[in-house]
């Protein structure tokens, strides 16, 4: 389970370290794509696989399903976690996730991490702090 939250920089070639605590569970191959709110999304194979599954489930008929099936998918990269847990992300990714600055905060959620601007992260978690506790009630 990857759980909390590391400040990184990207280096020159758009690589990234993985905490520690992460590398045995995304060692080797992993996926990377277009997440919420800006964000990267880096999976497991299985992970990526199993949402995958949950997608393709999804009503073609329906035009956010398309919309959101072709973003996930058009975007997704399989990338290779080297022996000193260094991976590359791909510059179409570092555009959309908005990683000019190079200062990136890596965050567990459960199955999946995710990878932000330092500043949007910063921005997107005040901005829920203090909805915390409402949040939690709308999850039933």
């Amino acid at each position: 389970m990857l759980l909390g939250e590391f400040p990184h920089t990207l280096d020159a070639k758009g690589r990234v370290f993985l905490p520690a605590k992460w590398r045995e569970e995304l060692a080797g191959e992993v996926v990377v794509t277009a997440g919420q709110e800006r964000c990267l999304f880096v999976m497991t194979k299985e992970a990526f696989s199993r949402r995958a599954a949950q997608l393709e489930a999804l009503s073609s008929d329906q035009k956010a399903n398309r919309d959101y099936k072709r973003m996930f998918f058009s975007s997704a990269s399989e990338e290779s976690v080297d022996k000193t847990g260094r991976m590359s992300i791909p510059v179409a990714l570092r555009r959309f996730a908005g990683l000019e600055s190079k200062e990136v905060v890596l965050i567990g959620v459960a199955d999946r991490a995710e990878i932000w601007d330092r500043g949007s992260w910063s921005s997107y978690r005040g901005s829920v702090e203090g909805e915390y506790a409402e949040i939690t009630e709308e999850l039933r």
